[in-house]
């Protein structure tokens, strides 16, 4: 979603928050702002609707120097996308605001500030903190902290902020409620933004703030408090990711890059877990085998990929025995769940931020679960720091707003916890070191599966002319066929729904004809004929077919396209069927025109609610 960077230094700060307005260009925003405290003290502001690239021309027309500065990328939610809009906001030249997340209380807010004087210019709700700001700085006689201090204690909702004043020179205020920042720690200088991505060039030592946490950055230091204000500090970690992570190399597009990324992540999601035929526990640590030896029952809670990826694990945890339950993070937070008796709380996020599935994790604790364990691809992030138990996926940095490795590798991820349960479940031996067989031969399977990248590339150009397609799967290839249908939804716009292939006659055969192109994967298994039944009733309505199988499947349908996949293993297959619906929707995106790494009202990270 929404990006915030700032920095204090004893140089011209604006190079460092417009590159990291670039490197954050991959959340999603529909525009751009910078804000600055220059040599003569004033506070100076430019900001543009559209790209990064946008605003950079204004300030090639109008260049801003200062040591001081703070910059936004912004996601509509308040308001259009217009210049009026966009962040930074201002109150007068007294104080400046950058803000990711929703203040709920802004209309009520805003009448009071009305009412005492105050003009406002935008529809946003960020626009009633610098006003309030300004307010609260009136009141206390230009001390900036207290008026911040006081200011925040008036938010209701999610908020990361970062506020500059000419009048205070020598601090950035910043605070944390639901919504992610981070410190980078330079020398004699130091950083703030919503993401470690955007300031990867400058360090890789950075400070996360905790819920509630506000205070200052200064050149020579930082300085926090908790929510109860209370002065605390917060430990410096070291990043492993480095700048490089997120450049595109030779492709075309992050998406395709990360696609064909996938055989070497998943080989690092297994690194150390597996070996010679056994799985290595141990790498899971001894807190989460001592949650896995109590764990009665699994209730996955996720959203959007995500949440695919656990209703694929709840057919793997259910053949392993183990009673499973699958959660959109958005309703189980309002709903009234039943808890059995030693349940783990499962949570998956690609970035450990979005804030439905935090928001569960953090109602959870009162509900009687076991504990929780998150499956995640950010080790600095809200979800690994507040779960009792993180199992990475180590996926990278993954800038496609399209999730894609990320997807995979949580799928391995999940696979390795389900052979745990399945091991504390008396599986079978040979069984269970087929599984792990299985799992060492994936990154290799997944190489053979992109070799289709040409021939679905071809594919692709039926797919240009159309408004619709249908993805049809059973089993677990369901929750792929789902998957499927939501790449393809997202990157090219073409609207895209996905069914169990039993549910045709149900509803969604009334819309099959010659224009609707149904997409199918085909696996060897028990639920092969049923599944070919299916698709004999879509050639019998016209439809045009697109399948996906191995070469063990014998199709005797007329009319279709298909191509095949080496003979993959029944137990990963779901994995490897993902790669060609994750080509054919960037292929389809490709030939369409449109914005594959950042779609249209996308974000990458869904910070709000």
């Amino acid at each position: 979603m929404c990006g915030i960077v700032g920095a204090i230094a004893r140089r011209n700060v604006t190079p460092i928050l417009m590159e990291g307005l670039r490197r954050l260009e991959y959340r999603g925003y529909d525009s751009a702002g910078i804000a600055i405290c220059d040599p003569e003290g004033r506070l100076q502001r430019i900001r543009s609707v559209g790209k990064v690239a946008a605003l950079q021309e204004r300030l090639d027309g109008s260049p801003l120097e200062g040591v001081l500065g703070i910059a936004h990328t912004r996601w509509a939610t308040h308001g259009i996308p217009a210049e009026r809009n966009a962040h930074p906001h201002m109150s007068g030249e007294r104080v400046a605001v950058v803000h990711n997340g929703i203040i709920e209380n802004h209309a009520e807010l805003r009448a009071e500030l009305e009412t005492a004087g105050y003009r406002f210019v935008s529809e946003t709700d960020t626009e009633v903190i610098a006003h309030l700001l300004a307010h609260e700085l009136e009141r206390s006689g230009d001390d900036l902290e207290a008026a911040f201090r006081n200011a925040v204690s008036r938010l209701v909702g999610a908020y990361a902020l970062a506020v500059a004043s000419p009048e205070d020179p020598e601090r950035i205020m910043v605070a944390r409620s639901g919504s992610p920042l981070v410190i980078g720690v330079g020398d004699g200088e130091h950083f703030i933004a919503s993401d470690v991505f955007a300031l990867l060039p400058e360090t890789s030592d950075f400070i996360f703030l905790e819920e509630g946490d506000w205070g200052e950055v200064r050149r020579d230091g930082v300085f926090l408090r908790d929510a109860a204000g209370n002065p605390v500090e917060r430990p410096v970690t070291s990043s492993r990711l480095s700048a490089s992570a997120v450049d595109k190399g030779p492709y075309r597009h992050y998406m395709l890059k990360e696609i064909f990324e996938q055989p070497g992540v998943i080989a690092e999601t297994l690194e150390g877990r597996i070996y010679k035929g056994r799985l290595l526990e141990e790498s899971f640590g001894h807190e989460a085998q001592a949650l896995l030896d109590e764990a009665r029952n699994i209730h996955i809670i996720a959203c959007g990929t995500s949440y695919h990826a656990g209703l694929v694990a709840r057919y793997w945890f259910e053949e392993a025995g183990v009673p499973c339950q699958v959660e959109v993070a958005s309703e189980f937070r309002y709903r009234k769940v039943v808890v059995p008796e030693k349940t783990l709380f499962v949570t998956i996020s690609q970035s450990g931020e979005t804030a439905d599935t935090l928001a569960a994790l953090r109602g959870s604790r009162e509900m009687g679960y076991l504990g929780s364990l998150t499956i995640c691809n950010v080790p600095e992030s809200s979800l690994v720091r507040e779960s009792d138990v993180a199992l990475m996926t180590r996926a990278g940095a993954e800038i496609g707003v399209a999730s894609t490795k990320a997807f995979t590798t949580q799928l391995v991820a999940l696979r390795l916890l389900v052979l745990a349960f399945a091991k504390r479940r008396g599986g079978d031996e040979e069984w269970l070191r087929a599984q792990v067989e299985e799992l060492q031969a994936l990154p290799r399977q997944v190489e053979q599966a992109l070799k289709l990248n040409e021939p679905i590339r071809k594919m692709a150009e039926a797919f240009s002319d159309k408004e619709n397609a249908l993805f049809l799967g059973r089993g677990s290839f369901y929750p792929i066929a789902l998957e499927g249908a939501l790449k393809l939804k997202e990157i090219s716009y073409i609207h895209a729904e996905a069914y169990p292939a039993g549910e045709l006659k149900h509803g969604p055969l009334a819309l099959v004809d010659e224009r609707m192109p149904v997409v199918c994967a085909l696996p060897d298994d028990p639920l092969l004929e049923k599944v070919l039944s299916n698709l004999q009733e879509v050639r019998a309505r016209g439809g045009e077919l697109f399948l996906f199988s191995d070469r063990r499947v014998k199709i005797e349908l007329d009319r279709f396209q298909s191509l095949t996949l080496d003979d993959i293993c029944p137990g990963t297959a779901p994995i490897v069927y993902t790669i060609p619906l994750q080509l054919l929707a960037y292929h389809v995106a490709v030939l369409k025109g449109t914005d594959v790494d950042q779609p249209r009202n996308l974000a990458k990270s869904v910070t709000v609610e």
